[in-house]
């Protein structure tokens, strides 16, 4: 059940991520791969705070907490195209761009997920405190 709930899911994260890629192509021209780049510096936002938030609801079955973190964040984010971008920007000497690229996308990416995994505790703290649960 798990593999059909994380293709169900990976089909929606390529699909969201081709359209974000589609977006960002009508108007962004610039060398940086700017749609890349927010693609996965969302991912990285959003993985960070499923991570804490989605175990709270405990009816929830862990093959649907799997296809959402797995399957449709998986699949949206791509490490893949970053390195071939990446490769790409030095093989046309293009290195301030690509140095710029691949440092923000690493410290943009820790600092995204470290933000996102705060606030999945943070809302994890607030629910509990709601239901009366002291830490």
């Amino acid at each position: 059940m798990s593999f059909l709930f994380v293709g169900l899911a990976g089909i929606i994260g390529a699909l969201l991520r081709y359209m974000l890629g589609v977006y960002f192509g009508q108007w962004w021209f610039h060398d940086f791969p700017l749609a890349t780049f927010v693609t996965n510096m969302l991912g990285c936002f959003i993985l960070g705070w499923l991570t804490n938030f989605l175990p709270r609801f405990k009816s929830l079955p862990p093959h649907v907490i799997t296809a959402v973190g797995t399957g449709l964040i998986g699949s949206f984010t791509t490490f893949s195209t970053f390195s071939v971008e990446t490769v790409q920007l030095i093989s046309a000497t293009k290195w301030g761009t690509a140095i710029l690229y691949v440092l923000l996308s690493l410290w943009g990416g820790l600092l995204l997920t470290w933000m996102g995994y705060r606030l999945g505790l943070s809302a994890e703290k607030e629910t509990e405190v709601g239901r009366g649960e002291k830490h």
